[in-house]
């Protein structure tokens, strides 16, 4: 295994980690406001979803295949809004309530949110054990050299 692989292994890792950081980040956006019927831009508040999308790295020098890619790792793409409707709740003498007594809640279930938030983290530990057992590989690779 060359230096160039050993490498790749801690960038592709280090991706996932900031990526899956980001995810649980909007997730927790998610969590506090969660109740939020009022947003500077109008409107309950609509629940985040990150969007991951793959990123190539050019194949190494010695490749049969001209233009090759291999896998280089993961990026947030883009954090976009849900188009899901909001939750209809019935409140009356809420100010923010119509002629029924319902208000528009946040389209944000908490259980799922927890459910992301779990998955989250044990995608981000999942990371973070390649990188500490490619560490640990290395490192009893470098002590059996210098005996």
């Amino acid at each position: 295994m060359g230096i160039d692989n050993m490498l790749s292994i801690y960038e592709i890792s280090g991706s996932g980690l900031s990526a899956e950081r980001i995810r649980m980040n909007v997730i927790a956006n998610n969590i506090a406001n969660a109740n939020a019927t009022e947003t500077p831009e109008g409107g309950p508040y609509r629940r985040e979803q990150v969007e991951f999308s793959s990123m190539f790295n050019k194949a190494m020098k010695n490749s049969d295949i001209k233009g090759a890619e291999r896998l280089g790792g993961v990026k947030v793409q883009r954090i976009v809004r849900s188009d899901e409707p909001f939750n209809k709740v019935y409140i009356p003498g809420h100010p923010k309530a119509d002629a029924k007594g319902f208000v528009d809640m946040p389209n944000v279930s908490v259980m799922m949110e927890m459910v992301d938030l779990v998955t989250a983290t044990r995608s981000y530990e999942a990371n973070l054990a390649v990188i500490n057992s490619s560490k640990d590989m290395s490192s009893r690779a470098l002590s059996i050299i210098g005996k």
